[in-house]
């Protein structure tokens, strides 16, 4: 079945007020958060594909989003980047749809369209994004997650898992007008994002994922990872082990980690995105590329 730019697998289910649960790439996907949070909530559910984009091509430009070539049976196969999308039936409460987007390169306003038009197809009551960035969070504290929510309900559960309201403005992602005209359908939207440190980068940031889940854990009874927890822990004592190594070295940079700190607490304390502080010294830039090289080593 052909729903705008969409090839919907048959049957197509019958959904019962779903929520949509969505992730980004590469926009706001660092470290692999929002990916290991869908897969890890899609396993739960047993979730099936829904959808994926019959052409691709229309919206990707495929020298940046490249193809990749795996061997299947000793055949030689190529997969080629795409929006996916599946679902799960739940026996209490709503259903879900999970959406995998990539954020697209041409034909943007065709490319959102046809989403609106499958959450119009579906009902869909819910849209939340998900995902992870980088920032200047000391390793002393707690991951931060930032978000808004389309209504004070939804804003007071979010408060109460500790996320902090977002008032970002700047450059964006064409991709939000998908909550913006989602919220003019009638559809509640939010998005919950985790900011990590900027100069401890991994591949899989298991402790962004743990955050993420504690954060989800306001609005549904999912699962907690605790199958990563221990991946997170170890991830958390390698960045305070060379932190502190770096600091012993050269005791001047506790002052460095004193301004994140203040950075961290303010943002916080105020309940806001961005508090002005004076710009970074290059001692604290070289200080940072140094953690992330150090870390990088392990």
């Amino acid at each position: 079945m052909r729903l705008r730019a969409f090839e919907l697998d048959e049957p197509v289910p019958e959904l019962n007020e779903p929520h949509a649960l969505a992730i980004l790439r590469p926009w706001v996907d660092v470290g692999n958060v929002g990916t290991m949070t869908l897969s890890r909530l899609e396993s739960y559910y047993g979730a099936v594909q829904l959808a994926k984009l019959g052409r691709p091509g229309n919206f990707f430009d495929f020298t940046r989003y490249r193809p990749t070539l795996y061997f299947k049976e000793g055949r030689r196969e190529i997969q080629v980047p795409n929006v996916t999308i599946a679902y799960a039936k739940v026996q209490k409460g709503h259903d879900f749809l999970f959406l995998r987007l990539l954020e697209p390169h041409m034909l943007a306003e065709v490319y959102i369209d046809s989403i609106l038009q499958l959450f119009k197809r579906f009902g869909i009551k819910r849209y939340c994004l998900l995902g992870a960035m980088y920032d200047m969070i000391p390793y002393t504290r707690p991951l931060l997650v930032s978000g808004t929510a389309s209504n004070p309900m939804l804003q007071k559960k979010l408060k109460a898992a500790n996320v902090i309201s977002s008032d970002y403005q700047g450059p964006t992602t064409i991709a939000f007008l998908i909550s913006q005209q989602a919220l003019q359908m009638g559809t509640e939207t939010l998005s919950l994002i985790v900011h990590l440190p900027r100069y401890f980068m991994v591949e899989n940031d298991y402790r962004g994922e743990i955050r993420l889940m504690e954060a989800l854990g306001a609005l549904y009874d999912f699962p907690m990872a605790q199958d990563d927890a221990e991946k997170a822990k170890q991830q958390e004592d390698q960045t305070r082990q060379i932190a502190e190594q770096m600091i012993a070295e050269e005791p001047r940079l506790r002052l460095i980690l004193n301004q994140l700190e203040a950075n961290y607490d303010s943002r916080v304390e105020e309940n806001k995105e961005e508090v002005q502080l004076s710009p970074l010294s290059p001692d604290v830039e070289k200080f940072l590329q140094d953690l992330d090289r150090r870390f990088r080593q392990g």
